[in-house]
Formats: C-alpha cells, structure tokens, sequence
C-alpha cells in the first residue's frame, strides 16, 4: 500500500513543471523602484485625505456625504469615518505590499465616489480641451489617484515589497 501511494507521488511530481516567468538577472530595477516610489508617494498622500477627514468627520458628513450622496443608507458620519479609515487603512497595505491589491481596491473605491461627487459638484468642465481658471480640473486629482489605485490593482504592488509573487509559475500537465 505505501509503494503504490510512494510510486503515485513520484509520477504526480514528474508531470509538475515548473517555469521562471522572469529571471532575476532581467529584473528592470529602475522600473521596480519607480513602481516603489510611487506606491510609497502615493500611499502618503491617501493617508493625509484620510486624516484630513477624521479631522472633521461632521463637516465632511454635512457638506459632501449628506449633501451629495444621500442615497447611501444610514448616518453621513458613519461613511465618513468608514472613507477616512480606508484612506489611512489601505494606503499601509499598499505600502508594505501585504493585501496590496485587496488595499488598492478600497483606494478606488474611495476615488470613485470622489469622482462621483466632483461630476455631480463641478462636471466635466469642458474636458480636455478647456482652459479653467485654476489651470486644473477640479476632479483631476481624484481622477489620478483612481487611475493609480487602478494600476495598483491589476498589477499588485511590483518586487520591491514585503510580500510578493514568486516568478515561477507551477502547473501540472493534463495526461493524455
């Protein structure tokens, strides 16, 4: 009985095939600690939006989430301590690369009704061809940062984090 289960691990681990998808010699580590930078930037200036509403938690609940998203079920300082949290919450895991993608998720999330409350507030202002008076789009900053949280979440957080992929990729070989 163990020959036959010791014979069967051996041909189960024969067909596993193993692949390196890239090297550590072909690592781009300009691009790595570029990706590095800019989630560690990134993940700083969330956290100061984050804070910005834990600051006034009531002002933010009465002129934005009442005001803008009344749809939302329960009390506006509840969303706003559950969007201030986020933005100081996820920013960490993105940072460090652990759930970074699952962080980097509830970052677009929050960006999303930012751009949602700049569309209902601002519009569009003539996107892209006007010239506005402050030289920027009022909803440019929220459509950047869900862009970034956007990259974040397909592509994870780079090498250059504490929890990362490895760069093999194992599989198993359906028999004929």
């Amino acid at each position: 009985m163990a020959q036959a289960t010791n014979s069967q691990n051996k041909e189960a681990d024969s067909q596993k095939v193993e692949v390196v998808v890239q090297s550590p010699d072909e690592v781009n580590i300009l691009g790595e600690l570029a990706i590095f930078l800019l989630r560690i930037s990134f993940s700083l200036l969330m956290i100061h939006h984050g804070l910005e509403k834990l600051n006034d938690p009531g002002g933010f609940a009465e002129f934005v989430v009442a005001k803008y998203f009344g749809f939302l079920p329960g009390d506006p300082v509840i969303w706003t301590y559950i969007a201030g949290i986020t933005q100081i919450i996820c920013p960490i895991g993105l940072a460090t690369g652990i759930f970074a993608r699952l962080s980097a998720l509830g970052l677009l999330s929050t960006m999303l009704f930012a751009l949602y409350f700049h569309m209902i507030d601002t519009g569009l202002e003539g996107f892209p061809f006007a010239v506005v008076e402050g030289h920027n789009y009022i909803f440019e900053l929220s459509a950047i940062y869900a862009a970034i949280s956007f990259y974040f979440l397909c592509a994870g957080p780079g090498r250059l984090s504490i929890i990362r992929k490895s760069n093999k990729i194992t599989y198993y070989p359906k028999g004929d």
